[in-house]
């Protein structure tokens, strides 16, 4: 470190990661006051920080075991030639954040070739979910794991897991949902004459085929009971077309937006959701949507995964309340009908929308932390910086 910066490598591969890592490099540079030279694997957020990725982020921005296994040759020659680069350029510090099957495997080969750089785990894996076991499977290869909801400090420490912090999620000070917060609470709570109901059907291909279908289903009886509602689909640039060609089947019209911009837009002006279950779910509490969530598990999550499932829902706001706050329907009770007056009951104001904005309110002050968790997380991680 001759010339005076610190030398991070950071392994993020998907976009909600490059966003984690892009703020947290950020937050250590202007708490150290030193420039940060980054190495390793990230998306277009870390590459503006000066990031030159090994290989292309894409490679590990997978899903599905079919997906796995067509690039297993070209995984384990990513994880060989990712781990050894990052133990010869001896970074001050290693940071895996997502893609968990890949950057476990990296972090267990660097802990090997060199121990003494500290590694440190973004985002716990969902051990509160299923496999519990892997809590305590990573003591020997990460030092401290940053968690972004609130319960999972606790549960790492039961399940005997690396010493944890909770540093909150980026979503409480992202400034688009701050926001939406914000205008909302400046209006009176009524009843709209046209309501507006946005449409998730997840951000992966396999999501897509799968709800895409029932969701149109689920819209066609809803628009029949409410001839007024209307609808808009935010999505990906990249899965656009597929979008649209699902929607095309449609007797619905539905406005298909792209962007970042026009999502929050969207959520801004949305007064219910039908959504895929996921990260998307605590973006719309935040934002105070109140939703329908829905799910279709491929054969091989109900075959290998569905049933070591142990946690009671996999609604992220239901989870955090500690209570049923959002309805979820999940592969053969994923029903249309029930879809379409769930989200009936939800576009009028009354006891149904009231009880999930309520719910909201409360996941809001379980989360709230008193720094943004870009600041708490970089907090953490110059403790091991300064060992080293």
């Amino acid at each position: 470190m001759s010339d005076g910066r610190l030398k991070i490598a950071i392994v993020a591969g998907e976009e909600s990661g490059d966003l984690l890592g892009a703020d947290l490099v950020s937050s250590l540079a202007r708490k150290t006051g030193r420039n940060i030279k980054l190495i390793g694997v990230g998306g277009s957020h870390l590459e503006a920080l000066g990031l030159k990725s090994v290989f292309n982020v894409d490679d590990i921005a997978l899903m599905g075991l079919g997906a796995v296994l067509k690039k297993l040759p070209k995984l384990i020659l990513h994880i060989h030639r990712l781990a050894h680069f990052i133990a010869d350029e001896k970074p001050d510090c290693l940071i895996i954040i997502d893609s968990p099957d890949f950057t476990h495997r990296v972090a267990k080969k660097v802990r090997k070739l060199s121990p003494e750089i500290p590694i440190i785990k973004y985002i716990a894996p969902s051990v509160w979910a299923w496999r519990p076991e892997r809590a305590k499977a990573m003591c020997p290869y990460i030092d401290h794991v940053l968690v972004v909801l609130p319960f999972e400090k606790q549960v790492m420490r039961d399940l005997q897991g690396p010493p944890a912090t909770y540093v909150g999620h980026r979503l409480l000070t992202y400034p688009p949902l701050v926001a939406i917060e914000k205008l909302r609470s400046s209006r009176i709570e009524e009843v709209k004459h046209a309501p507006t109901v946005v449409v998730l059907p997840g951000s992966r291909h396999f999501e897509i085929r799968g709800l895409m279908p029932i969701f149109g289903q689920a819209l066609e009886i809803l628009k029949k009971r409410r001839p007024d509602i209307e609808f808009v689909l935010p999505t990906l640039p990249r899965l656009a077309d597929q979008v649209r060609k699902f929607a095309s089947e449609w007797t619905v019209k539905v406005n298909i937006v792209t962007g970042e911009d026009e999502k929050w837009a969207a959520f801004a002006k949305a007064d219910a959701a039908l959504a895929a279950s996921g990260t998307v779910s605590l973006e719309l509490a935040l934002a105070d949507v109140p939703m329908v969530l829905g799910y279709k598990a491929d054969l091989f999550s109900k075959t290998f995964i569905l049933p070591r499932v142990k946690v009671w829902s996999a609604a992220l706001p239901n989870i955090i309340a500690d209570r049923p706050v959002v309805p979820e329907y999940f592969n053969e009770f994923l029903r249309p009908g029930m879809l379409a007056r769930q989200i009936e009951q939800l576009v009028a104001a009354g006891p149904v929308r009231q009880a999930q904005l309520d719910g909201f309110s409360l996941i809001r002050k379980t989360m709230a932390t008193t720094l943004p968790s870009g600041e708490i997380a970089s907090q953490t991680i110059l403790k091991y910086l300064k060992q080293n």
